[in-house]
């Protein structure tokens, strides 16, 4: 399976948070599973880190890149391509780095790792 893990399912997963489904947590820890981090991710919690809307339990400087490489995520970049998504994705959701995943998610074929329950209205694959 190839996953594209959300912001806070990233997070809950390095501080062994509880409220990770185990079904996430799983997909996650599976190494046969290409798992990815978008790099909305790391731009989401910067900003938030930065306005103190976010606090973590790690360091911003291990985590990136230090717990992806660990547990063997992969950076996904957005491309010109997911840009280009964003021109006539529905506003069912006004989240940018969500928006920006759901893209990259529908271009390159990936199931979101999340529990957001706005992203089911654009039909891409979920796991939770």
């Amino acid at each position: 399976m190839r996953l594209l893990i959300d912001t806070h399912a990233l997070i809950w997963f390095w501080e062994g948070n509880s409220s990770l489904s185990a079904t996430a947590r799983a997909a996650m820890e599976d190494e046969a599973n290409e798992r990815f981090i978008s790099h909305a991710v790391p731009w989401e919690m910067a900003i938030k880190l930065s306005l103190g809307k976010l606090r973590l339990q790690t360091d911003y400087d291990v985590i990136f890149p230090g717990v992806l490489d660990a547990n063997g995520f992969q950076t996904l970049a957005a491309s010109l391509d997911h840009y280009r998504g964003l021109v006539t994705l529905p506003q069912y959701h006004g989240d940018p780095f969500d928006r920006l995943m759901i893209c990259q998610a529908q271009a390159e074929g990936l199931t979101i790792v999340t529990c957001d329950p706005h992203f089911a209205a654009y039909g891409v694959p979920l796991l939770w």
